[in-house]
């Protein structure tokens, strides 16, 4: 089966942020003065062949793991596996 898996990778709490800090000290001049705790980091959208959902899940964990994230900065969160239609 094939599935389409979408990853988010971001910086450990505690760490700091210098993206998120200037895109939250950006807004106010926009119009959002209501906006705190900003942090970026990245997606990483992936397609891959597994025998079943769980299989997929432990391939991309195991991905992000060894290369998708810097596990000594980085913490990523497996956001959504999908079957594809044989695409």
């Amino acid at each position: 089966m094939r599935y389409r898996a979408q990853v988010v990778v971001s910086l450990k709490d505690g760490l700091l942020d210098p993206q998120g800090k200037a895109v939250e000290g950006s807004l106010p001049a926009l119009g959002w003065t209501n906006v705190s705790g900003v942090r970026v980091g990245r997606y990483v959208q992936l397609d891959l062949e597994a025998d079943g959902a769980e299989a997929a899940e432990d391939q991309v964990r195991r991905m992000a793991e060894r290369l998708l994230s810097n596990p000594v900065i980085e913490t990523f969160d497996v956001v959504d596996i999908s079957e594809r239609d044989g695409a």
